[in-house]
């Protein structure tokens, strides 16, 4: 069974959804929000990354940090920027970037079922990221970015979620970067028909967000009995097979001096090598290849067939394992992805072009691209218990914050 509860959401008048909305905190760095904000007061970055209205150099997880994003909240509560619903409700929210389109439930999902396991996740956290988006969530007493989960589709839901959109949406516009959005306040019996049909979906899984929903879950423990709705936690719920997954890249750094050819001759011992046309930038085509740009050129990388023992283990199978274990680890020696200073991980919506930049400006001597985790790899991880390694899956179009805010 899986709860997504209607609420009461915090949210702009229509006129002001554009100017409101904003990239997520965790995908732009304190001198682009600064930037993206810049003259613009109602922009959310001012709550999801309040350390822009502080001296430049502010500690990021200084108190004052802290206290400014939950004053900033209340102070677009205020102004009338952001208002509640009188009433709860469920909500749709659709993003079309290019000819992908998706549309996702939003709601409230229970803390009791991300601990009990049938929310369930495939990524490791980091107790710095946690501990940062507690303090956060229980300061502004809000859940101001959702989780972005998934489930296997139902036909049923589907149904639901084409009928509601048949009306005209509330929300209506499109970003800079191409990526249109669209938002519908569902009514009394919608909403209904949603909640009761979800009970009937067995699971729910994490597909984005798991410092946010575990971070929920500590301030729900923490809490308990103040009689503030914090069991659930915000989340917009989407069918797998509207998830667009692009690959996880990785550039990283040989620190034996090296020439191009000797590190050339060193990955042909694990990998076949297949350089391509001068110009052309290496897509891998299937699980097991991968695209290599090293000293201004491109090639084709591909792995060798899986062993059996590997082949059955659902972690160690996925090509974010396989480069790791055949080539970061032994070649480059990156022991530890996730605190290796000389390899860094690019998210797959910066293109070819982003690895080549680090490539070519010195900073890195081999860029790597992969072939995108599947979402029913993603499943098999989860169902499994098992944690993917990190860095494995980079979903588009990203969720905007500040349409929708959960307050306790």
């Amino acid at each position: 069974m899986a709860t997504v509860r209607p609420f009461r959401a915090f949210r702009p008048a229509p006129s002001l959804a554009a100017v409101v909305a904003s990239p997520p905190y965790d995908v732009i760095s304190t001198a682009e929000a600064r930037k993206l904000a810049e003259g613009n007061p109602a922009s959310f970055l001012h709550v999801s990354r309040p350390e822009i209205d502080l001296p430049e150099g502010t500690d990021e997880h200084d108190d004052a940090v802290y206290a400014t994003g939950a004053k900033n909240l209340a102070k677009l509560i205020a102004d009338g920027a952001l208002s509640q619903d009188p009433e709860p409700h469920l909500y749709l929210y659709a993003q079309t970037m290019g000819e992908h389109r998706q549309i996702g439930v939003v709601g409230c999902a229970a803390v009791s079922e991300y601990l009990a396991g049938t929310i369930k996740k495939h990524e490791k956290t980091r107790a710095d990221k946690e501990d940062d988006r507690t303090r956060h969530i229980d300061e502004l007493a809000a859940h101001d970015e959702p989780v972005f989960l998934t489930y296997r589709n139902d036909g049923a839901i589907d149904a639901l979620v084409r009928a509601s959109t048949e009306a005209p949406p509330i929300y209506d516009f499109t970003t800079k970067d191409g990526v249109g959005h669209r938002f519908w306040v569902l009514g009394r019996d919608a909403t209904r028909a949603l909640e009761e049909r979800f009970e009937g979906v067995p699971c729910l899984y994490v597909a984005d967000g798991h410092h946010r929903s575990a971070a929920a879950a500590r301030v729900h423990q923490k809490s308990r009995g103040d009689g503030r709705e914090h069991d659930v936690f915000l989340a917009v719920v989407f069918p797998h097979d509207q998830m667009k997954i692009m690959p996880y890249n990785r550039v990283v750094r040989d620190l034996e001096g090296r020439t191009p050819d000797q590190i050339l001759a060193r990955l042909s011992q694990v990998m076949r090598v297949e350089p391509c046309p001068d110009g052309l930038a290496a897509t891998p085509p299937a699980p097991r290849t991968f695209g290599a740009y090293l000293a201004g050129r491109w090639y084709l990388l591909r792995a060798p067939a899986l062993d059996p023992e590997r082949a059955r283990d659902p972690v160690a199978s996925l090509d974010c394992s396989i480069v790791q274990d055949l080539l970061l680890g032994p070649i480059f020696d990156v022991t530890d992805p996730r605190r290796d200073k000389h390899v860094d991980f690019v998210g797959g919506i910066r293109g070819f072009g982003e690895l080549e930049r680090r490539v070519d400006a010195g900073a890195f001597t081999l860029g790597l691209h992969l072939y995108p985790t599947q979402i029913e790899e993603l499943f098999a991880v989860s169902d499994a218990g098992l944690l993917m390694p990190p860095k494995s899956t980079w979903f588009e179009p990203k969720l905007r914050s500040g349409l929708f805010v959960h307050a306790f």
